[in-house]
């Protein structure tokens, strides 16, 4: 990695196949990079049973405060089909001022920029009035079990602190300067199983369909909504993903049927609170709506995803401020203040300190021929070399 060209920085990573959960190269790619400036880089590998070792990053430099965070990822997805690309994926091609490859904007080039923004900086005003750090998993794209909540856990263990993130995931939806991600609505996942009597499909006295109860439960969680939005999210969203009964055969009604559901919930809701709301229409439904008239109520369970995913709100001056600032020194837009989209891992770096995500436009992420334009890579050095410099500004003067 050349350290002050974001675009040879991004190449380099490109170039490393790290296939979540697969280093590929990419961390040592990194580190020798982040080693040539001067900071002490550690690896870590995580381990839990019934998921891959993944391999960790985290790199500092200075020793003192005020210290600045930058979280992100160098795993990325798998690229598909490989032929259907115009150019390899893990080629880092220039064509036309694009640059293609797999992980181009989620999320090695918001990686590639910030190392370079921290270069930049170091030629121009030395060693910065605190510490900068990275925090690098190899386990966003995958389970995010081996990954950064671990690599959290294990910092702070050895007296690591920190007052600020920055996540350089891709927030912008169309031009950068769009967006600042400032929270996250929480996700909650769960699987209704409504238990029937299997019959034939010509006897159905004989028989209690589990679909017609099924249909009647997910309708309660749909309607009515769970709430109208508050002045920071938009509205709770639930959306049933799956619905199956495992049956082959079109001439049997079957035992049992089952589906999956998600839900966005905004800080109107805890996911304890979310999940006795849930359970209070299921039991109104199962018990208003027999598989048909004349019969028991419907009788189903509900098993829930292990790891609820909280809501969270961002509110440090110091932090929101100096980006918000740096955005509209470098392209004069405002950047909007959002909470929309899915989950980071900034539900886990919440739980340390005050995080904000800011990065590249998202618009290619995880499809055929991802791709970033070559001057947005310069941009987005510019306002990280910017962000860096307010930053520390704001933390010093609070």
């Amino acid at each position: 990695m050349a350290t002050t060209d974001p675009v040879e920085n991004l190449q380099a990573l490109i170039r490393c196949r790290s296939v979540t959960p697969t280093e590929g190269g990419a961390l040592s790619t990194l580190e020798a990079a982040l080693t040539s400036l001067g900071f002490r880089v550690e690896r870590m590998v995580a381990t839990a049973e019934g998921t891959p070792d993944v391999e960790n990053l985290y790199a500092r430099l200075g020793t003192e405060g005020p210290h600045l965070m930058f979280a992100g990822h160098t795993d990325v997805v798998p690229p598909g089909d490989e032929a259907s690309w115009s150019h390899p994926p893990f080629a880092a091609e220039i064509a036309d001022g694009m640059l293609y490859g797999r992980g181009a904007v989620d999320m090695k080039g918001g990686i590639a920029c910030f190392v370079a923004a921290v270069a930049r900086h170091l030629e121009k005003h030395g060693a910065p009035r605190g510490s900068i750090s990275l925090l690098i998993t190899g386990d966003e794209e995958g389970p995010a079990v081996n990954g950064t909540e671990k690599l959290l856990t294990w910092a702070a263990e050895k007296g690591e602190t920190w007052d600020a993130c920055l996540v350089g995931e891709p927030t912008n939806p169309d031009a950068l300067g769009d967006m600042i991600k400032i929270g996250r609505r929480g996700s909650l996942s769960g699987k209704i199983t409504v238990h029937g009597v299997q019959g034939h499909a010509a006897y159905p006295h004989l028989a209690d369909n589990p679909l017609r109860g099924l249909l009647q439960l997910t309708h309660a969680l749909m309607d009515p909504p769970f709430d109208h939005g508050t002045d920071d999210f938009q509205p709770s969203n639930l959306e049933v993903t799956t619905i199956d009964a495992g049956n082959p055969a079109v001439n049997v009604i079957p035992a049992k049927a089952t589906a999956a559901f998600n839900i966005r919930f905004n800080d109107s809701w805890t996911a304890d609170s979310l999940k006795a709301e849930i359970i209070r229409r299921l039991d109104l439904a199962a018990a208003e709506g027999a598989l048909r008239p004349g019969r028991s109520p419907v009788r189903y369970d509900i098993a829930w995803s292990e790891r609820p995913s909280h809501v969270f709100l961002t509110r440090n001056n110091a932090l929101t401020a100096s980006l918000s600032e740096a955005i509209e020194t470098v392209t004069g837009q405002t950047p909007v203040l959002s909470t929309t989209g899915g989950t980071s891992d900034a539900r886990f770096i919440k739980d340390y300190c005050p995080v904000v995500e800011f990065g590249l436009v998202g618009q290619t992420m995880h499809m055929v021929d991802e791709r970033v334009a070559v001057a947005d890579l310069e941009t987005l050095t510019h306002i990280y070399g910017g962000f860096i410099a307010k930053w520390f500004d704001h933390a010093r003067a609070e």
